[in-house]
């Protein structure tokens, strides 16, 4: 544990990041995994599915948290297999 005090609050904030990011990106891989379970087995809320997984690769690409390309590739293979 760092004794200076804005070490302390960056190791605070890093930590409150750390989790606050972790539980976006499980949503967001979850979304995706409904989705891709959907699209294979042909379900009726197939499409509904893939919006909500398109609209979470959205904002954790927005925040950061995983690549604009990888956003876009993802959501392309989604599309592809939904279609």
């Amino acid at each position: 544990m760092p004794n200076i005090k804005s070490a302390i609050k960056r190791v605070r904030t890093n930590n409150e990041r750390n989790v606050k990011n972790a539980a976006v990106k499980s949503s967001m891989r979850t979304a995706i995994k409904k989705a891709e379970a959907a699209a294979t087995n042909n379900e009726d809320n197939a499409q509904e599915l893939v919006k909500v997984a398109v609209s979470q690769l959205d904002k954790a690409a927005q925040k950061g948290l995983i690549h604009k390309n990888t956003a876009d590739r993802q959501k392309a293979r989604l599309m592809k297999k939904a279609n």
